[in-house]
């Protein structure tokens, strides 16, 4: 299901076509070469100083890894993103040899959505999720003290909203997007002061 997003002037295709759609057809899988792009966009992500603050822990449906992440995902998460082929958690790495790594957190959310817009070019679907328990993750896949769990990926090929079965589930996948209108998100001259019209 495309739901591409209503904006004033055309807009890069990637952008305007990425959501966070949760039906995903759990028949489907993502192959290495997929798999590879998605980190290759976030590698690429530009970070403070080339700092590189972004890490990725990385399942695949069917394999450990991919039950781990699984399991440290919220019930809600859980309901849905088990049908993904693929899930991620976004970790921070938050020193280096020189200290405290500026902006760690911004660097990870750049490179995450790298990510999902490297999904949207793939033909595939991804969605963020905060759901999910950090000293979970640390346990699962022993991180060390400096790298902090931040994001949950789940990334897959799309299904018909229908596979969520829930109806309350199935009418907020169908829902219109709904953005904060120009007018009330960018200012000038001082706050609340539109810099465009709607």
């Amino acid at each position: 299901m495309r739901k591409p997003a209503v904006t004033s002037v055309p807009i890069a295709t990637l952008m305007a076509e990425r959501w966070s759609p949760r039906a995903y057809d759990a028949a489907a899988s993502v192959t290495p070469e997929q798999v590879r792009a998605l980190l290759e966009a976030a590698r690429w992500a530009p970070s403070f100083g080339n700092t590189q603050p972004a890490r990725y822990l990385v399942g695949v449906r069917g394999t450990p890894a991919f039950d781990a992440i699984l399991s440290t995902l919220n019930s809600g998460n859980q309901a849905w993103a088990h049908r993904a082929s693929l899930l991620l958690i976004g970790v921070m790495v938050t020193t280096n040899e020189k200290g405290a790594v500026p902006y760690a957190e911004y660097g990870l959310g750049l490179a995450s959505e790298n990510l999902v817009l490297q999904a949207v070019e793939l033909g595939l679907i991804a969605h963020q999720m905060a759901g999910f328990s950090p000293d979970a993750v640390r346990e699962a896949f022993a991180l060390p003290s400096d790298a902090v769990p931040k994001v949950a990926i789940a990334v897959g090929s799309p299904a018909p909203a229908e596979v969520l079965e829930e109806d309350w589930r199935i009418e907020r996948e169908k829902a219109e997007r709904v953005r904060l209108p120009l007018a009330e998100f960018a200012f000038t001259d001082e706050w609340g002061k539109p810099a465009l019209g709607r």
